[in-house]
């Protein structure tokens, strides 16, 4: 029995209650052990964190698949989890204890951490709710957290693993330094952001009465960064740069510090640029240390002048003058720093060569500096400029881990889709650096190592073993770092699981079938997975990998806060529906194109399910109802036959799209065959069924027909759209012990006829032709016109003896004659490759609308021509804004379709 569906479609009334219920019985992941696994992981996201338009769509692709293998009848595993955020958390957590006057170093570590398990248990839950409102049917039995005990000890394992096979060491390297968190950060978290700045120029004095070929006694340096030069320990010229050849070997005297340091050829220095000397800081700057380290200078020897809050610190010569210690390397609330200090001394000492600038009205100024814009790091957490920082860190071999990953996409074991980005991840895999993974937060899973008072390192997976390592009576002292969150995150397809136990749920859903990720995650996650997962079980963690775009801005811009441009899915959700939301973003993802925001098409698709939703009630109207068999019933009349076909063509162009991983074509194919074929064509012709005899067989077989085709559209839609087709499954019939969720992907398994698929689709060609000529011609709906055809196919002849009362009906065709048609004008319409003359004389004014039509016509060529123009000239198009050229091209590609459309209007009137 089915159950009457309320006259409007409200999604909020039924999305908390049909999710309740899927999480309630347990049927994300109904028992299946015996069923083929299918296995996935959300990539997981903070625990601080709350949804966003990004979360959406990468979330509702998952689903997507997730949804439709379990249909498939596979044991379908979604793991769900959030990642405890290092940074992210301490910062939160350390916000709220502001707000309060308190602070972090008011607690001992323990204290502070068991602070931020009680931030965790109470607010961290954020974002587990939204994913629960997108219609996420995540495994939530078995939700995840990376400092989870279990997990934990998967992440020492690793840790001590790697070390006990040399891929983990301790070393002294440059690192990005954030000041403001006081902890190094990965270099993808650094912003690269282009801001005002400078460039000086400094005279460097040749030490020793050396000169230049020219005479001149100093080198001229020029710098953005002029603090930097109290740790200067060279200077560089290319090896080929004859200006200096002579003076290569020889040294300089650095003012203010009076240090002496050598001239170095290298490579570095660009002859082209500037003088074409460059100061070196190796202890400051990335490209200085490699050429620090080329010149000889070992990375324990090279010089340091910033402590941790980025103030000046006395180097390891002792030479930075008292008056610049303790200062901070910028200017900070109005307080000179060490850079205004620098420039002052050394231009009061004579060391500053200033810029020659012109003024508007062409004279000459003397400037200190030449302005330029920088492009300049900041951390994507703390805000701050970022500084290379010399400092003792642990790296991970990445270069050796990458060599597993790189083989298996290089032979197809692992599959990235769409390949385009293989070529990226080549480039960044077989140039990959070092990858520091000791950050220096309370939160976090602390390194396991220990240091003995002589500084040897003990690393092992608890304090036990490590001092048993040591020995009796020997002090040790625990590393004080925590790891980077991308590090516990990297074993998330297997830990997940239960590894290093071997448990029966790792025995059989790794490696996982596909990871869904955002392209950009493919080196902070992805990449990792891969070398982790590799190195660690020996198996790839998944065979596919499909990276999407981002959502953009309506504009195409890229959504920040700063621009007021972000789209808060939730909103949307509380505005249209998650079905709505969900549907749009599977429609416009189009294997890893960037998505734009429109929220009209959300509101379409709303439209779309609401259009769904009148359907199923005129199918209730008619005492069509749940389907009792998976195979299409039994069908004689030919407008079944067609929909039975139908139906088997939808669902294999859906199996195809999302074996693909085509998520726009499949959306496509399921929209279409719902409004156009279902709901516009099918319900429309079998409407004189029911109205006839009731009780007729033919009426009893449509019933059956249409019961089962709707019940097929409502499985093909689930994926997409789980919570109104969940609703409508329902109503349709009591199956309380079959849920939609659990049920069947379709299997038509029938033979359909040929000719009554043919007919039906000739009946649709002549009604579309018919409609669209008559909407040329402003020619009213509703009005009957006679037809002839002069010369029909047999499927024309058939179709018009059996189905005249349906081209009636919606061709609005009367009658139809097949024969040659009399003189006059008329218009033409097609179906197949019959043509019909449709007579005009006294339907419309011919003269007046062959005027219309011209005039219009005229219009259209006469912006066609206008359009061409603008957008052939390249000032246009490379100086207008994109807005602008993009709103050209589409008004010419309309343009062009009205002349298209005018002209066979104008062809029709003869």
């Amino acid at each position: 029995m089915s159950t009457e569906l309320p006259k409007t479609f409200d999604p909020a009334e039924i999305e908390a209650r049909w999710y309740d219920h899927w999480e309630t019985k347990g049927l994300f992941r109904p028992e299946r052990p015996d069923a083929t696994p299918y296995t996935i992981v959300n990539p997981p996201p903070n625990v601080t964190g709350s949804l966003h338009i990004g979360h959406a769509l990468d979330n509702t692709l998952q689903d997507i698949v997730i949804r439709y293998e379990r249909l498939r009848g596979k044991d379908a595993l979604w793991v769900v989890g959030t990642d405890h955020a290092g940074i992210a958390t301490q910062m939160v957590v350390e916000r709220q204890m502001e707000e309060r006057q308190d602070k972090r170093t008011n607690y001992s570590r323990e204290e502070f951490v068991e602070k931020v398990w009680e931030w965790k248990e109470e607010s961290g839950g954020t974002i587990t709710r939204q994913l629960r409102r997108l219609g996420c049917s995540m495994d939530w039995s078995r939700e995840q957290f990376t400092m989870d005990e279990h997990f934990t000890k998967a992440v020492l394992k690793v840790f001590v693993d790697l070390y006990e096979d040399g891929l983990i060491y301790r070393d002294k390297r440059l690192v990005n330094w954030d000041p403001k968190l006081k902890t190094a950060i990965s270099d993808l978290e650094v912003e690269q952001q282009t801001i005002p700045g400078s460039f000086w120029h400094f005279k460097y004095p040749l030490a020793d009465g050396v000169t230049l070929d020219n005479g001149q006694d100093y080198i001229e340096v020029a710098t953005t960064r002029p603090e930097t030069m109290l740790a200067d320990m060279a200077v560089a010229v290319h090896p080929s740069d004859e200006r200096y050849a002579s003076v290569v070997g020889k040294h300089v005297i650095l003012p203010i510090t009076g240090r002496r340091i050598p001239i170095v050829a290298d490579e570095h220095a660009d002859p082209e640029l500037g003088s074409g000397a460059v100061k070196i800081t190796p202890g400051h700057d990335f490209n200085d240390f490699e050429v620090g380290k080329r010149a000889g200078i070992a990375p324990a020897d090279m010089l340091n002048m910033l402590d941790a809050e980025a103030n000046v610190c006395q180097t390891a010569d002792g030479l930075v003058p008292e008056e610049y210690l303790g200062l901070h390397r910028f200017k900070r609330d109005g307080v000179d720093g060490a850079r205004e200090l620098v420039v002052q001394r050394l231009k009061e000492q004579g060391y500053l060569i200033p810029h020659i600038a012109k003024t508007k009205k062409g004279e000459e100024q003397e400037l200190d500096a030449e302005p330029r814009s920088i492009a300049t790091p900041f951390g994507d957490r703390g805000g701050v400029v970022i500084e290379p920082w010399l400092t003792d860190q642990w790296y991970v071999n990445a270069e050796e881990l990458a060599k597993g990953p790189i083989a298996a996409v290089k032979s197809g074991e692992i599959e990235i889709v769409p390949k385009t980005w293989e070529k990226t991840f080549f480039n960044w895999m077989e140039n990959i650096q070092p990858w520091c993974v000791s950050r220096q937060l309370w939160w976090g899973h602390r390194i396991p190592a220990w240091y003995d008072d002589n500084g040897n390192v003990f690393v092992a997976m608890t304090e036990e073993e490590a001092q048993a390592e040591a020995g009796e009576g020997v002090t040790l002292a625990r590393d004080e770092d925590v790891l980077d969150t991308w590090f516990s995150s990297a074993l998330w397809p297997f830990a997940t699981l239960g590894w290093p136990e071997n448990t029966d749920l790792l025995e059989k859903h790794y490696p996982n079938d596909l990871l869904i990720s955002g392209f950009d995650i493919l080196f902070f996650w992805d990449a990792r997975m891969m070398m982790q997962g590799m190195k660690m079980t020996g198996q790839i963690p998944w065979p596919r990998l499909y990276l999407h775009g981002l959502v953009r801005a309506a504009d195409g811009a890229k959504m920040s806060k700063s621009k007021g441009n972000v789209v808060d899915p939730l909103g949307l959700i509380d505005q249209y529906g998650a079905d709505a939301l969900r549907f749009f973003m599977a429609a416009m993802e189009s294997q890893g194109r960037d998505i734009k925001m429109d929220e009209k098409r959300v509101e379409g698709y709303r439209n779309f399910a609401t259009k769904l939703w009148n359907a199923t009630r005129f199918c209730q109207s008619n005492g069509i109802g749940a389907s009792e068999t998976l195979a299409a019933p039994e069908a004689k009349l030919a407008v079944n036959q067609w929909i039975i076909g139908e139906v088997a063509q939808t669902v294999e162009e859906l199996d195809k799209a999302l074996a693909d991983l085509r998520f726009d074509a499949a959306a496509n194919a399921i929209y279409h065959f719902t409004w156009d074929r279902f709901c516009d064509w099918y319900l429309e012709l079998i409407k004189p069924v029911f109205q006839g005899d009731a009780d007729s067989a033919a009426a009893a077989e449509t019933r059956a027909v249409a019961g089962w085709a709707l019940d097929q559209i409502l499985v093909m839609l689930h994926p997409f759209m789980p919570f109104i087709t969940e609703e409508l499954w329902q109503a349709q019939g009591d199956r309380a012990n079959y849920p939609l969720i659990t049920a069947k992907w379709p299997e038509p398994d029938a033979s359909v006829d040929a000719h009554a698929v043919a007919a039906i689709d000739w009946v649709i060609d002549l009604t579309t032709a018919t409609r669209s000529a008559k909407n040329e011609l402003g020619i009213p709906p509703g009005a009957k016109l006679a037809a002839f055809c002069p010369a029909p196919s047999d499927l024309a002849k058939s179709t018009v003896e059996r189905s005249a009362a349906a081209i009636e009906r919606l061709a609005r065709l009367t009658p139809v004659t097949l024969g040659e048609a009399p003189d006059g004008p008329a218009m033409q319409v097609t179906a197949g490759e019959d043509v019909f003359i449709v007579p005009l004389e006294g339907v419309i004014d011919i003269d007046a609308e062959k005027t219309r039509l011209t005039k219009a016509l005229e219009a259209s060529q006469k912006e066609v021509k206008s359009l061409d123009g603008r957008l052939s000239n390249p000032n246009f198009v490379e100086r207008a804004k994109p807005e602008a050229v993009e709103k050209a091209r589409a008004d010419q590609a309309h343009h062009a379709a009205e002349v298209e459309r005018l002209t066979a209007a104008l062809a029709r009137l003869g």
